[in-house]
């Protein structure tokens, strides 16, 4: 099957805070290490003690996003190397997290034994997926080798001030109907005052009930955040523009049977943990990492409409208590700094809405979309594509912050698909240029197809956590890689399509008449 390689557009929302941000930093334009000081840099504005204690986790480029052209035949042996990679970089945050003593008397510390040792060992996992690129005839980017380097990530003491939800208006940017994200993007506060374990140092703590996140600054009173910041994702029926409007919901129930793994069979098929966190499944019930298409098919599912074997899955959401799950001592749970009680959603709402401006096609049988990137804390704002809300205040959004909900009001989440397919492959190499998001008049370009956007809304019932002094009680967050620190902008959401051709072509003629069904 041949791989697509045009470059993937970025969601308009992501554009809008990327450019909102970089006017707040006083730049033309946006280049993340900005957000953080360098653990090197003279000039730092808010430098802690020592250079060691600056570094809040690690930043490495992410290889399988250079990855746009890798041979079928590969493809399982770059996965399974891909999936080295992170483990290797969670094994190196870990040694970070634990030696916050020895950086601190050794300002040559982090770069000698945490960052030197990882280049190494990234050199030769980047040289084996070189490998089995020209193994089957194809050819691997020239510059792999470049990034096999990897940088410490500082944290800044303060806040970007007026910037935490922001009001960014997105002036019309859900594209009625096809709302990518809905990031309000309030502010690019991502993670300051994370710098350093206090290990008996005057180092701010990382937090957490497992020392790598949340912190307070993660969080944010939702009534702080401007009203409006985006349009809904409901105007396309209302606005008389033509192309599809109906819509088709599935009830696919919440996980209330408890279906989770830390694999991940789109991103790292036939390896274990390969997530390293805990996902939520509804829908298909063999879904892991080494399930196959036809182990896919042929499962059961915990849709109504039985015609749905689809797989919908997510980051679990913990609330950190002090209490423990069942995975506590386990990979993808506190073995990777993923603790406390595992919440179930109160509701999980599916939903597929149509194309402002043209009618949608049929989703291939074993298509795969992955939405916002679970390493947007490293990688930057370009993939980032989630939503954090709260009940009764869903005209406010953010992205890089968890809300506070007042009493009564419950904590959503919320991610909206890519909708535009390259009319070809149900995969890419690396899982992002065979879809893309609509532009700006709701259209695809560059000859994509509109598919059927799923919409995903959770909802979950918690309380807000307890901000005193800048510390953080009962913090509830995502679970994530390990060198993410929890932070909200890590969100994602992933989909396989597993609908039987009947349903599907249901739901097709249904959204393309204007119809609501399920």
């Amino acid at each position: 099957m041949g791989r697509n390689t045009r470059k993937r557009r970025t969601p308009l929302a992501t554009k809008a805070i990327a450019a909102s941000a970089a006017l707040a930093l006083g730049g033309g334009g946006l280049i993340w290490a900005n957000f953080y000081a360098s653990a090197h840099e003279e000039n730092s504005a808010n430098q802690t003690k020592s250079a060691g204690a600056q570094i809040a986790t690690i930043q490495c480029p992410d290889v399988g996003q250079k990855l746009t052209d890798v041979p079928d035949g590969a493809r399982q042996g770059v996965d399974k190397e891909l999936a080295n990679l992170d483990k290797q970089i969670s094994e190196a945050y870990t040694r970070l997290a634990s030696t916050r003593q020895a950086q601190a008397g050794d300002a040559g510390f982090v770069d000698n034994a945490i960052l030197g040792p990882l280049k190494s060992k990234r050199v030769a996992v980047i040289d084996r997926i070189g490998i089995n690129i020209r193994r089957v005839g194809g050819q691997a980017p020239g510059n792999l080798e470049q990034l096999a380097a990897c940088k410490g990530m500082a944290a800044e003491a303060n806040t970007n001030d007026g910037q935490a939800g922001g009001d960014q208006n997105n002036d019309g940017q859900n594209n009625d109907g096809q709302d990518q994200g809905g990031q309000d993007q309030g502010g690019q506060d991502q993670g300051q005052d994370n710098g350093g374990q206090d290990n008996g140092q005057d180092q701010g703590g990382n937090g957490g009930q497992a020392d790598n996140g949340p912190v307070a600054d993660d969080f944010i009173n939702i009534q702080d955040v401007q009203p409006n910041s985006r349009n809904l994702p409901n105007g396309l029926a209302a606005n008389g523009d033509g192309g599809s409007t109906g819509t088709f919901t599935t009830n696919c129930g919440t996980n209330e049977n408890e279906n989770r793994n830390s694999d991940n069979v789109i991103v790292a098929p036939g390896v274990s943990n390969g997530a390293q966190h805990q996902h939520d499944y509804v829908g298909n019930q063999s879904n892991n990492a080494f399930a196959s298409d036809e182990d896919l098919a042929n499962a059961q599912t915990t849709c109504q409409n039985q015609g749905d074997k689809s797989s919908y899955f997510w980051p679990v959401l913990r609330i950190q208590d002090g209490s423990d799950d069942i995975d506590a001592g386990q990979p993808g749970g506190g073995q990777d700094g993923n603790v406390g009680k595992i919440v179930e959603p109160a509701e999980a709402q599916l939903k597929f809405v149509g194309n402002r401006t043209s009618d949608v096609v049929a989703m291939p049988k074993a298509l795969r979309i992955i939405t916002g990137d679970a390493k947007s804390f490293t990688n930057g704002l370009n993939n980032a594509n989630t939503s954090w809300s709260c009940t009764g205040f869903e005209d406010r959004q953010v992205t890089d912050k968890y809300p506070l909900c007042p009493e009564g009001s419950s904590v959503v989440r919320t991610s909206n698909f890519q909708s535009c397919w390259d009319g070809q492959n149900i995969d890419s190499a690396n899982h992002r240029t065979h879809v893309d998001f609509v532009e700006a008049d709701g259209s695809c370009s560059n000859g994509f197809k509109a598919i059927p956007q799923l919409q995903v809304r959770l909802v979950y019932d918690v309380q807000a956590p307890q901000i005193n002094n800048g510390q953080v009680q009962n913090a509830f967050a995502v679970d994530s890689f390990p060198e993410q620190l929890h932070k909200a902008i890590t969100d994602h959401n992933d989909f396989i399509n597993f609908f039987d051709e009947n349903v599907m072509n249901e739901m097709v003629q249904c959204i393309n008449n204007g119809e609501d069904c399920q």
